[in-house]
């Protein structure tokens, strides 16, 4: 398994902005408007992966007082980094699609002011979670050995 690349998520960013921004172009008068902390969960699923990658951090270089993590724990907090970081760069790119949007009607739409806000509250927890994920599997990485240590 190989460690997540941002280039990759920049595509991955990318295209569904493009999706996003192309699907909204069609159907934006006939949506609901977005409820204000519509992105807000991805920034609270943040939080948590960045506290674990903290925890995990310490039981993988052995901190005093914090007890071994098993090597299946490990692979499976690195599988939840990489799900969580292609999620934070699919909804960055969605988020980014709609801002992309509503920034340039938002005088002909009433709905495209409060989801300015909304897309911009959703771009920034996504941001947030794409960088805890990819913390989180920096996290899990096997320290190096020195030379000379036994």
């Amino acid at each position: 398994m190989r460690f997540t690349k941002s280039r990759d998520l920049v595509g991955i960013a990318v295209v569904a902005g493009l999706l996003a921004h192309l699907l909204l172009r069609l159907a934006y008068d006939t949506l609901p408007p977005l409820p204000l902390l519509a992105g807000s969960t991805l920034f609270v699923i943040a939080i948590v992966e960045t506290l674990l990658a903290f925890s995990l951090r310490a039981r993988i270089e052995r901190r005093a007082g914090a007890r071994p993590v098993q090597p299946l724990t490990a692979a499976r907090a690195v599988a939840l980094a990489k799900a969580s970081s292609v999620l934070g760069a699919i909804m960055s790119g969605v988020w980014s699609g709609l801002l992309i949007y509503v920034f340039p009607v938002r005088d002909e739409f009433e709905a495209a002011g409060n989801d300015l806000v909304s897309g911009v509250v959703g771009l920034l927890s996504a941001l947030a979670l794409t960088a805890a994920a990819l913390w989180l599997e920096h996290c899990c990485k096997t320290p190096t050995e020195t030379p000379g240590k036994d």
